[in-house]
């Protein structure tokens, strides 16, 4: 599901810090690792398990946001006839992990990354996820690699993947790419980025899927004071999240046909879901023309646009019933396709920062050479989605308490300020609840009309009545 990311880009205030770890102890975050872990990851980084096949001759490259160091991907892109050669290179986290030892344990404790506006919790040491696993420029690490052969028009040819040597030579951020790309200047391996995330969106609109552009929040110092922004993905994000998606739809589709793996499962929105995205759209005064479907709306949106941006947060509440489903003996789980994708597919392409990506390569790995998956990696089936549940609503947890304290923190001066913002939703049996979103700060939070009626999808300008970091609150008034 679409995260409102929330990134510090200055040094926070002091309350702030202060309200975000006493957060970590009260959710009993585990922040450091085990002395026992810590060693045994040490000794893995010295000595991890290297394949024999060496791929270092392929000029790989990254795209991560700036300062990232736990690299779980490295491509590169090459033109092949009238189609495309795509080489992805996951990091091999197996190669330093050992099944059942502590570091396996605390890596399933863990269960994924957790990101905090100040800090992130990792998954793994940093002695592994932001050095001797990561795909970090010239420095050779062990990963599984795909190969993606494509025609003329994005579709997927041929499929392989297998353990290789890889080396990248060249850490790029989005904005960077996106300025080239425009520019004309980039590189034909990053260029083709564009060419080939464009190919892969029209399959994905031919087959009904749909990617969200979610605006992610962003603490901001301008001055001295601390503010919340939106800032909408670039258009390379959305293409980059295509090379992404075409290995997660691969991946699952060499498990099916293998009979044995995990699948990322989301059964289609209710009709009611629907139905209240078009109130929503309506109240916002979103042109949704009854012959236009949820997903060629979302397309047209402008995530730059306050009412757009709104609306687009409310759709992302359709993808909250996603899990995992593992299957064997050829019984595929029910539904086995991920609605928002349009197709099966799996999460592979993570694997520093969530736990079952790990498995969903190995058990890829194992189908190609025609093997039987390890004992390990099959064990690990019956538990891996109840295990990715709980790790998955503790992040969604930290998600959202975070964003409340930052928004209380940074408009805890502001009470009694008079603010322009948008009642994005009001409550059925409470139509004096609702929700505001503002169009500055980039805030959105509850409103209380006092017995009056909220005005749905009105602008409104709207009183701060409370903004507490120690009760993560804030809450507004009509003015």
């Amino acid at each position: 599901m679409p995260r409102r990311h929330v990134h510090m880009t200055g040094a926070a205030e002091a309350p702030l810090r202060a309200a975000l770890r006493e957060l970590r102890t009260t959710l009993d975050v585990p922040e450091d690792f085990p002395p026992e872990v810590l060693a045994e990851a040490e000794a893995a980084a010295r000595a991890p398990r290297l394949p024999e096949a060496d791929a270092t001759d392929i000029p790989f490259f990254t795209i991560d946001p700036p300062g990232s160091v736990d690299l779980d991907q490295a491509m590169h892109l090459a033109r092949r006839g009238r189609g495309y050669r795509v080489h992805y290179a996951i990091a091999d986290v197996a190669a330093f992990v050992a099944p059942g030892g502590a570091l396996d344990a605390e890596a399933h404790r863990r269960v994924q990354t957790l990101y905090f506006p100040d800090e992130k919790v990792p998954l793994h040491p940093a002695v592994l996820c932001e050095a001797a696993a990561s795909l970090l420029p010239d420095r050779t690490a062990p990963a599984l690699l795909w190969q993606f052969d494509l025609d003329a028009e994005g579709r997927t040819v041929a499929t392989e993947v297998r353990r290789a040597l890889v080396r990248s030579r060249a850490k790029l951020d989005y904005a960077g790419v996106q300025r080239q790309i425009d520019a004309g200047t980039a590189e034909e391996p990053p260029a083709l980025l564009k060419d080939i995330g464009l190919l892969r969106e029209q399959l994905e609109i031919e087959r009904g899927g749909i990617s969200l552009n979610v605006p992610e929040q962003e603490i901001v110092e301008r001055d001295g004071v601390y503010c919340l922004e939106y800032r909408a993905p670039l258009p390379a994000d959305g293409w980059n999240a295509q090379i992404s998606l075409l290995t997660g739809m691969a991946a699952a589709d060499l498990m099916i046909a293998a009979g044995t793996g995990i699948l990322r499962t989301l059964p289609t929105a209710p009709g009611g879901a629907v139905a209240r995205l078009r109130r929503s759209a309506e109240a916002l005064r979103i042109d949704w023309p009854h012959h236009v479907s949820y997903s060629q709306l979302v397309r047209s949106l402008d995530p730059d646009n306050p009412r757009h941006a709104a609306f687009l947060q409310d759709c992302a509440t359709l993808l909250r019933s996603a899990g995992y489903s593992a299957f064997t003996g050829g019984e595929l789980p029910s539904p086995a396709v991920h609605a928002a994708v349009a197709h099966e597919y799996t999460h592979c392409t993570a694997p520093l920062r969530r736990l079952v990506d790990r498995y969903a390569g190995e058990l890829c790995v194992a189908a190609v050479a025609g093997q039987e998956p390890p004992r390990w990696a099959l064990a690990a089936l019956e538990v891996l989605p109840k295990e990715m549940a709980a790790g998955s609503q503790r992040a969604n947890t930290v998600e959202r308490e975070c964003l409340d304290i930052v928004e209380a923190a940074l408009l805890k001066e502001r009470v009694g300020d008079v603010f322009e913002g948008f009642v994005v939703d009001v409550k059925e049996n409470e139509p004096a609840v609702g929700t505001v979103h503002l169009e500055d700060p980039a805030v959105v939070a509850r409103i209380e009309g006092g017995g009056a009626e909220l005005p749905l999808g009105e602008r409104l300008r709207v009183r701060l009545t409370q903004a507490d970091p120690g009760s993560a609150k804030v809450l507004f008034a009509p003015a």
